[in-house]
């Protein structure tokens, strides 16, 4: 996908819309109890849930706007009993269906059902490479045993395996590791989530990242993809200013640029930073519509309007497309248009997801030209 940039003196610096990428929570029950989770979600039932018919609905609405990836996601995606039926009625009609789950449900049984989906992709969580730590993470003794089995059930049906690690405090000197597990694993992708203290995860913000460890670990993503190339995709998520590194790096250096195919696989690419609104939303268990999972403000709800409608009109989108609209030096940088700043962050910060990223340490020139006169 492409973000096509048009530029206005009344209407500001405009973003178009490409809808790329849609995160689907279809339940928010799960059988884990994670440290960091964004839902809070926990074992046992929740009301409002979407129904499978109401799920075939927002499916044919989505289609309407475009043909995105859609990434089932939970609480756990695997405890809703009509998961496959939603998965393989979104394939029939020929959306590419990827899933997010802490990997524990996936015995041979179930891996031999997702590939006759077949869903494309799973992401399986994995934030230590030492049991005992991923268990107590994850809530429950056997986690970690229980994920690498899933991840090994995945990859003997052929499905393709992404790690998904959330980086905090407590794992960042595992990322060498992780990394190794990851490409032992045959993951064919790594995805470091800078967290984003929401939900439970509130619980975790004493051990989120300073802003100069952040850095640092998105040079450090940058510095593998250049070394591992083809062999591992890195995607850093909720961390738009990684855009701005590998703009900076690649300036810096003349090294093979850290953008490979990963064999063309579309989940592979990386067209801006914050796509909230832009060419991503997120849809909740109970089908409230929002720029991502953890920016909790909301854009819209499918049970009293369409999802086109929301995409198209909604006063959230609105306001996220146009860049005009960022304040601080997110509003003064010359990299807005490539990062955005985290706009869930800015907002668990300040209250105002229009603010300027709390947790980037980078300082825009006009910003630098003001302060030197």
């Amino acid at each position: 996908m492409t973000t096509e940039i048009e530029s206005s003196p009344k209407q500001g610096e405009l973003l178009t819309p490409r809808l790329h990428l849609v995160a689907w929570e279809l339940t928010r029950s799960c059988n884990l109890f994670c440290a960091h989770c964004r839902g809070s979600a926990a074992p046992g039932s929740y009301e409002g849930e979407l129904s499978t018919e109401e799920c075939f609905r927002l499916i044919d609405q989505i289609l309407e706007v475009g043909h995105p990836i859609i990434i089932l996601t939970g609480g756990e995606p695997l405890v809703r009993p009509d998961v496959l039926t939603i998965a393989r009625y979104a394939v029939n009609k020929e959306l590419r269906v990827v899933m997010g789950t802490n990997g524990t449900l996936i015995t041979e049984e179930m891996a031999a059902k997702l590939k006759e989906v077949p869903i494309s992709r799973l992401g399986i969580s994995l934030d230590f490479p030492v049991a005992e730590l991923q268990d107590d993470f994850r809530g429950q003794a056997g986690a970690f045993s229980a994920a690498m089995t899933g991840i090994t059930n995945a990859r003997r049906a052929g499905i393709e395996v992404q790690i998904n690690s959330t980086i905090t405090k407590l794992n960042v000197n595992y990322l060498d590791e992780l990394l190794a597990l990851a490409l032992e694993a045959g993951a064919v992708a790594f995805h470091p989530f800078m967290l984003v203290p929401t939900g439970r995860g509130k619980g975790l913000a004493s051990v989120e990242l300073p802003p100069e460890q952040y850095e640092q670990t998105l040079h450090w993503i940058y510095d593998k993809q250049v070394e591992l190339g083809d062999r591992m995709f890195f995607k850093p998520t909720d961390a738009p200013h990684y855009l701005r590194v590998v703009k900076q790096r690649q300036e810096q250096d003349q090294r093979a640029k850290p953008e490979p195919t990963g064999g063309h696989h579309p989940a592979n690419t990386v067209t801006r930073g914050c796509l909230a609104g832009i060419g991503f939303c997120f849809v909740s268990h109970q089908g409230k519509v929002k720029g991502c999972g953890y920016l909790d403000v909301e854009a819209g709800d499918i049970r009293k309007e369409s999802f086109g409608q929301v995409w198209s009109n909604s006063p959230l989108f609105l306001k996220l497309r146009d860049l005009s609209n960022l304040k601080g030096k997110c509003g003064a940088c010359e990299y807005k248009k490539i990062c955005g700043g985290c706009r869930a962050r800015a907002y668990e910060a300040t209250g105002d997801y229009l603010e300027a990223e709390p947790y980037c340490i980078y300082e825009p020139v006009a910003q630098r030209r003001v302060a030197t006169g």
